[in-house]
């Protein structure tokens, strides 16, 4: 049965050209995306919720279909481009690129000296994510809660999973493209998490420091052919189910708060390196800390949230 909730229309009327104000506030979203796809276990499509454009960029990604193959194959590459939202599109992929080519050695120092308060800031500003994200459910019935905990669950199940040992070949390369790249639309999920669930983490980063040009095209067709079908599902969902699919959205990311938890040690099960959350062991200046970033954390979704809404 068709939710009765219908999707707020996106500003999307698909404008080809836009303002160079506009284009401007695009590249800070994007660049908001990328800091937060720099760091593994926090995904680039919460951020496109909490900021407003997530309806719109499914729509704007699900706009480069066959037809846009077609006209760049036939050389008309003015009509291929008048086809897609193009403004848009190269607005806010200018900014995620920008992020991820100036941020991602500095997120990475201070993930590897000081976690646990960079650490708190993300379970702040992922569980205000959640919970805004809730907030946009107008009418909960019991599908909507039902999908609320199935997806919660097995999104804390998922990050548990200890990485697997998987195979070199091509045919799954082109696979782990296609799933880790679903990370990129869908909150509560990282699609670095994912590589490293898969086990080619360290193999694609290999292949971009070495420059192996095969295994990166194998692994972008993939990611390429994954994110064309995956948009259109969930742009269908969106259509139909809109309360449901919210629900199932805002589980995934209360689920993937275990995976952002700040406390961890590290065990050895059976010869096997297993990361349990743990409780903090005191009171003290750092535990104070943590507290102050993650309510940080939470006023910047805030924030984000009301210019999001001016704009809107």
């Amino acid at each position: 049965m068709n939710d009765n909730s219908k999707p707020p229309s996106p500003s999307s009327a698909f404008a080809a050209t836009r303002s160079f104000k506009a284009c401007g506030v695009l590249f800070a979203k994007g660049f908001c995306m990328g800091t937060a796809d720099v760091v593994p276990g926090v995904s680039g499509g919460t951020m496109a919720l909490v900021l407003g454009i997530y309806e719109e960029l499914l729509q704007s990604i699900r706009a480069i279909d066959l037809q846009f193959f077609r006209l760049l194959a036939a050389l008309q590459f003015k009509r291929a481009l008048q086809s897609i939202p193009l403004a848009f599109l190269t607005s806010l992929f200018a900014g995620v690129l920008m992020a991820v080519f100036t941020l991602a050695k500095a997120l990475s120092w201070l993930l590897h000296n000081y976690p646990i308060g960079i650490w708190s800031f993300f379970f702040g500003l992922i569980l205000a994510s959640a919970l805004l994200v809730g907030r946009r459910i107008a009418s909960w019935h019991t599908g909507a809660f039902t999908g609320l905990i199935v997806c919660a669950v097995a999104a804390y199940a998922l990050v548990g999973i200890v990485p697997l040992k998987t195979p070199d070949s091509r045919t799954f390369l082109f696979i782990c493209g296609a799933i880790a790249i679903c990370a990129m639309v869908l909150p509560g999920i990282s699609g670095s998490f994912i590589l490293v669930l898969l086990g080619k983490y360290q193999t694609i980063l290999e292949a971009v420091h070495r420059l192996d040009f095969m295994t990166l095209i194998v692994f972008g067709a993939g990611a390429v052919t994954g994110l064309m079908l995956f948009v259109r599902l969930l742009n269908w969902l969106l259509a139909r189910y809109h309360t449901l699919t919210l629900a199932c959205l805002t589980g995934l990311m209360i689920g993937s708060l275990r995976k952002i938890w700040p406390w961890k040690t590290v065990v050895m099960d059976n010869g096997v390196q297993q990361v349990n959350n743990v409780l903090p062991n005191a009171v003290n200046l750092e535990l104070v800390l943590a507290c102050g970033l993650a309510i940080g954390g939470i006023l910047v979704v805030a924030v984000l949230q009301r210019l999001a809404s001016r704009k809107g």
